[in-house]
């Protein structure tokens, strides 16, 4: 079949290509009604098809971005996408994700696939193990934006919690409801990935604030698939704690698998605390007490900041900034006052 162009449209319709070009680039501020209504029934009747390669080619964008996600399995992360796509589609920008699974090198392959596609800025969140790729983007004035994670002298953008005054707010509270046996476990801090790292040093900055020791054997920085063998340990001391601090979604997961397998009682024997609002934490029970992320806000400001990059001069240098957003806290039935 013959492909139906512009010019075919144009001549049904009985307007100029120029006409038709407006219309489908939605420029309608000098379009009559009727001439748009002749244009829209043109096209639905032939069929028409805009050739997205020859537009992104005038154009010299393709209306497309990529997200790279560290960890997709994030409930934290799947909430982030889902307002990077939603802020995109609002700007008919076209979204394309990519799980980088932790993996610095399927992070490099996705990086150099989407660069080759065209795609006009891309999201991420750094695995950080491809500084000098992430530099060569700086370089090339290439718009990118982080999330979640900040990979140091790299100049770009970055959007993330305030992840120490969390980790504070969360012991606080603990400690305003008796508690002095605070344990935190989070995954490990081999990849020196950046909430880890906060979360950690926001627990200690607490408990020194509070006048309390900070016991190495109640902070459990682990592969997921270790984690239960850490909380084994922990479990075996003399003194046990009485609150425990998840640092993200799926080292709480391997909290929950863990006390219900040793019988513990949430909250009588143990307070639990988690980051992360995860799906389940309101049904849960009882209901998990969590520290929440803004994740739509964090999306939607990734997504802004790009776009903005994007529409931005390729001679303009414009300085990165740490966009930090504040934490809440959540109170439900997983945590309460310690019995003495």
């Amino acid at each position: 079949m013959k492909r139906v162009t512009i010019e075919d449209v144009a001549s049904l319709a009985k307007v100029s290509k120029s006409t038709v070009s407006q219309y489908l680039n939605k420029r309608f501020d000098y379009m009559g009604e009727d001439t748009r209504l002749r244009v829209e029934e043109a096209i639905h009747q032939l069929g028409y098809q805009p050739n997205i390669i020859a537009r992104s080619l005038k154009q010299k964008r393709t209306s497309t971005i990529g997200v790279i996600v560290a960890n997709i399995l994030h409930s934290f992360s799947t909430q982030v996408i889902r307002s990077i796509e939603d802020t995109c589609r609002e700007n008919d920008v076209h979204v394309i994700v990519c799980n980088a699974d932790d993996d610095p090198k399927k992070e490099e392959n996705y990086i150099n696939m989407l660069r080759a596609k065209q795609v006009d800025g891309m999201i991420i969140f750094p695995t950080g193990g491809n500084i000098e790729l992430y530099q060569s983007m700086v370089y090339d004035q290439y718009p990118v934006v982080f999330v979640d994670r900040i990979v140091e002298n790299v100049d770009i953008d970055t959007i993330l919690l305030d992840n120490e005054s969390a980790s504070k707010m969360a012991v606080e509270y603990l400690l305003q409801a008796g508690h002095q046996r605070i344990a935190i476990i989070t995954p490990s801090l081999e990849r020196k990935v950046t909430p880890r790292i906060e979360r950690i040093n926001g627990y200690k900055k607490a408990l020194q604030m509070a006048g309390l020791p900070i016991r190495n054997e109640y902070i459990k920085s682990l592969e997921i698939h270790r984690i239960h063998s850490g909380l084994e340990e922990m479990f075996a001391m003399d003194e046990v704690p009485t609150a425990i601090i998840a640092g993200n979604d799926l080292s709480l997961l391997e909290i929950l698998r863990f006390v219900k397998k040793k019988g513990i009682k949430i909250p009588d024997d143990l307070s639990v605390l988690g980051f992360d609002e995860v799906p389940f934490a309101t049904i849960f029970e009882p209901s998990l007490t969590t520290i929440s992320q803004p994740a739509f806000e964090m999306g939607k400001k990734a997504a802004e900041i790009l776009l903005e990059r994007i529409e931005g001069s390729e001679n303009e240098v414009q300085q990165a900034q740490i966009h930090r957003f504040p934490p809440t806290l959540l109170k439900r039935d997983s945590t309460s006052s310690l019995k003495r």
